[in-house]
């Protein structure tokens, strides 16, 4: 593809965008804003959190691991069903209850303000720095193969892409992005669709075959039971895959301020249940498609491995404009569409949870702290790109801090789990002290492991932090008089 087709793309795109934000947005009150009115039909938010689960991080990465992992991670999306369940039918039912706009707002109530803040800044730090991550990754490939060629340099294409993506947010908030997600999702399900189905016919594969074809390849195995140690096992995959969808979306202002845009708990759990369902088919199709893109870059001597085996396939024009054009499309929404997300999920917390503004300000002062959050959050991001690009252009550390994100949600895992399944009471001045020490403790447990246990903590290590701030909280528990 040409680059300047690549930019008329994106002009389209966002030039729907902005169509949809001006019809869906009204009175850019703050209801709108924070949580659509509480009006959202519960379909559209169930296939837009799909885009937003999925991300470019899936988009381009997930294709590319079946070569080496086979379909072990699809024990991983089997836990996220457990997990999705859990959300459906014990976190719902809280949140509904007790009539949140801020999922934080229930620490406060449950152990008092110190833990509400300290839950609150977990979010916005894992948020702020995951979200960066995930848009670094597809800018930078956005930068390889446009935004090089035509002289633009890396930080004006940043700031232009998120100055964007706060034109179309900044009146109406989780309204518009509940819509937005629609078309985003939508793009990439179409992608993935065309792609297998134009791979199938190049490979000479029919609908009937297909079962036959992927067993010949030996690259479907998806069962891993045999090595304990090895972090592909079943046990370990399975059960973190659960506790992932716990944290990362139902304690996740970001997934859950979608979910309670809904009309009432029935609608909401409609929308979750249904979103796992589609999610579970949906993660299967892009490691079938793995296989397929491998089986075609041996077939064609391309030679691409991991996360460049999509795009170097795609975009090479060997499939036909049509797959690489809706591939272009597809990496452009799960860039933005966990982007937007967050942008509105990061400017709630910061105006409900740290600054309180619905307690301390009238209606139209709460608009104007709200807009100028929003400004300041977008200006924050933007930086945090920069230093990923030019202070830590090392990719490995890149990586690292993202698994630091992981590490961010262990106390609010440990919080909840006190919370919920006991009665105990703690001494709510001692929590930010637990909430900091317990991942500092994971970290040292998690790289000494192979020598002390001989053991790889994986995705384990978010249960490992969730259960030491547990038990960090069990000590300052208060004793009853």
């Amino acid at each position: 593809m040409q680059p300047y087709q690549i930019l008329l793309l994106i002009a389209a795109y966002f030039g729907v965008l902005f169509l949809i934000s001006f019809f869906s947005s009204r009175a850019g009150s703050n209801a709108e804003f924070f949580r659509a009115n509480r009006q959202s039909p519960w379909f559209i938010v169930a296939f837009g959190m799909i885009g937003a689960s999925l991300s470019g991080v899936t988009f381009i990465s997930l294709p590319g691991t079946v070569t080496t992992d086979s379909f072990s991670y699809f024990q991983v999306v089997l836990g996220y069903t457990v997990g999705y369940a859990v959300i459906g039918l014990v976190l719902l039912p809280l949140y509904y209850r007790l009539n949140l706009t801020s999922i934080y707002s229930y620490l406060n109530s449950r152990f008092g303000n110190y833990s509400y803040k300290t839950g609150a800044s977990f979010f916005l730090l894992s948020r702020i720095v995951g979200s960066s991550f995930r848009l670094f990754l597809v800018a930078n490939v956005l930068q390889l193969i446009l935004f090089d060629g035509l002289g633009i340099p890396y930080y004006a294409t940043v700031t232009v892409t998120i100055f964007l993506i706060w034109l179309y947010t900044f009146r109406s908030g989780i309204k518009t992005v509940v819509w937005t997600d629609t078309l985003q999702t939508l793009f990439m399900l179409l992608a993935l669709g065309v792609t297998l189905v134009v791979l199938s016919d190049e490979l000479g594969v029919s609908g009937a075959g297909m079962i036959n074809y992927l067993s010949d390849t030996g690259l479907t195995q998806i069962f891993f039971f045999e090595d304990w140690k090895s972090s592909h096992h079943f046990i370990k995959q399975f059960v973190s895959g659960a506790f992932i969808a716990i944290v990362m979306t139902g304690l996740d202002q970001d997934m859950m301020q979608k979910n309670l845009t809904c009309r009432n708990l029935k609608d909401a759990q409609k929308n979750m249940f249904s979103f796992t369902i589609v999610l579970t088919i949906v993660n299967m199709m892009f490691l079938i498609l793995g296989v397929l893109l491998t089986q075609y870059a041996d077939l064609n001597g391309i030679d691409a491995i991991k996360d460049d085996l999509f795009p170097a396939i795609a975009t090479s024009g060997e499939l036909g404009m049509g797959v690489a054009i809706l591939f272009v499309l597809g990496l452009i929404a799960a860039a933005y569409s966990s982007a937007d997300g967050t942008l509105t999920a990061l400017t709630t917390s910061f105006s409900l949870d740290i600054l309180e503004i619905e307690k301390h300000y009238n209606e139209e002062k709460q608009i104007k702290i709200r807009k100028q959050i929003h400004i300041a959050i977008s200006i924050l991001m933007i930086l945090v790109m920069l230093i990923f690009k030019y202070a830590i252009a090392d990719k490995s550390v890149i990586n690292k801090l993202f698994e630091f994100a992981g590490y961010t949600y262990g106390p609010l895992l440990g919080l909840y789990t006190l919370g919920l399944f006991t009665k105990w009471k703690i001494k709510d001045k001692l929590v930010p002290l637990v909430a900091i020490m317990a991942p500092i403790l994971s970290y040292v447990i998690s790289i000494n492991s192979l020598n002390w246990f001989g053991f790889e903590f994986g995705f384990f290590i978010l249960i490992l932090n969730g259960a030491l701030t547990f038990l960090g909280l069990v000590l300052i528990r208060r004793k009853h008089h």
